[in-house]
């Protein structure tokens, strides 16, 4: 979810190295990784002061329900520390799971983390699945966070069925279609037929714009759609072999060649500079990119965005919320974290920002804000995604997923896209970064 990681072992180690030497283990409350850091509402006064550690924007301080729940409970504070890049976020978290202490009360998971957690972690992590109904969530969402043994170390927050957020605006001055609906005809079943429309655009692109903000984002979001990613369900490692993986990376690669793509990487300044400037007219869009785009495009793109099917039915992210067990508040965490990821809080949350619930109870009462709703021109966003959830593959996700994956994106594709490389050569750079990655 909302994330972009960036890897290796080198750089894991460094980041746990600073992290040693700029005393983190203090504790998040004195977290200020950027900008987005901060209190998620709070009157405070509250007796227990109760920390959530997320990344990217997980949409619950957005949707009120910090301020909520603390109207609930009185005697409760919630402080939200927030680190954009899940590439900074989880090596600091492994830190301070490994120190016993600095961890917040509640502490959020990334799908391409969670099975490093579940593999490596779980005895830092209180069992959550002793305190709730189970039954609340998807079944293969539950199963990506429980032990062997039976311990379910998180609570599902959202998962992240694709679909493609576009300029309208931009298209129209392309001579390009605008109807969602023959736009995703036009690419249906083939992300290849998305890059070729890009090509069309660029032929009269409006100046300084170009048709998708990286070829990155076209490779996870066409991976989503493939049957298998990095490794075999036993965890044997496959991702070289694999043909889902090597026919995402074709297509990027044709983003990647071309003069299509706005070479942004995910999550940086720049890239959020790029919504604000309307500089690329489409982006993969998982269900948690609505709230993203809202806050980054800003009134400048009000009614100018829109949502259309993708060409696969795709995920791209989802997230977990767990309790560490070296927390003093174990009590009062388990009650926040199982609140906020009821069905009840999930659609509040989607209502906000359309991140999409993993609790199938809460589908027929989805609806999203009349200002989202508004904010990209109307598209029925929640037939949308819906329509992705149904026919979503299910993956397998390695305890390295998302080092393989980091260095396929942000060390191959970018060798490539921004350094004018070969696919040859990208591919190479990103194989001796994942053997670093794997000890190889």
């Amino acid at each position: 979810m909302r994330t972009s990681t960036r890897g290796s072992r080198r750089l894991v180690t460094l980041a746990v190295a600073a992290a040693l030497t700029t005393g983190l283990l203090a504790g998040c409350a004195e977290d200020s990784d950027d900008s987005n850091s901060g209190e998620g509402g709070g009157n405070g006064g509250g007796k227990t002061t109760l920390t959530v550690g997320t990344f990217g924007t997980f949409g619950y301080k957005q949707a009120g329900l910090y301020d909520e729940y603390m109207k609930l409970n009185p005697d409760i504070t919630i402080k939200e520390n927030v680190t954009t890049r899940t590439d900074v976020y989880w090596p600091k978290v492994l830190t301070r799971l490994q120190a016993g202490s600095g961890a917040d009360d509640v502490q959020a998971i990334e799908v391409m983390n969670i099975t490093e957690a579940v593999e490596t972690q779980a005895d830092k992590f209180v069992d959550l699945g002793k305190e709730v109904d189970k039954s609340q969530w998807l079944d293969w969402k539950n199963a990506q966070a429980t032990t062997k043994d039976g311990k379910q170390i998180g609570l599902g927050t959202d998962v992240g069925p694709m679909a493609i957020c576009y300029r309208k605006d931009l298209f129209e001055k392309a001579g390009l279609e605008t109807d969602r609906t023959k736009l995703a005809e036009q690419w249906k079943g083939d992300w290849g037929k998305y890059v070729d429309l890009g090509k069309q655009y660029m032929k009269k692109a409006p100046s300084g714009t170009k048709f998708v903000d990286s070829a990155s984002s076209v490779y996870n979001a066409a991976l989503g759609g493939e049957p298998e990613r990095y490794y075999q369900t036993d965890g044997t490692v496959t991702w070289d072999k694999s043909a889902s993986v090597k026919k995402a990376w074709n297509v990027a690669m044709d983003v990647a060649t071309s003069d299509m793509s706005a070479k942004l990487k995910q999550f940086d300044k720049p890239w959020d500079q790029g919504y604000a400037n309307g500089t690329f007219a489409t982006v993969a869009c998982p269900a948690w990119m609505i709230g993203y785009i809202l806050e980054k495009s800003g009134e400048s793109g009000k009614g100018q965005w829109d949502v259309a099917a993708a060409p696969t039915a795709a995920n791209w992210g989802g997230s977990f919320i767990g309790v560490p067990a070296s927390g003093k508040h174990q009590k009062e965490a388990i009650a926040l974290a199982k609140w906020l990821t009821a069905p009840e809080q999930q659609a509040k949350v989607f209502a906000k920002q359309a991140s999409f619930p993993s609790t199938p109870s809460a589908y027929s009462t989805l609806k999203p804000a009349a200002a989202t709703t508004e904010y990209f021109s109307n598209a029925p966003i929640t037939q949308i995604f819906s329509d992705s959830a149904k026919t979503i593959p299910s993956q397998y996700f390695g305890i390295k997923d998302q080092a393989i994956n980091t260095a396929l994106t942000d060390i191959g594709i970018l060798q490539v896209e921004q350094k004018g490389k070969s696919p040859e050569d990208g591919w190479d750079a990103a194989s001796e970064e994942i053997k670093d990655v794997l000890g190889q």
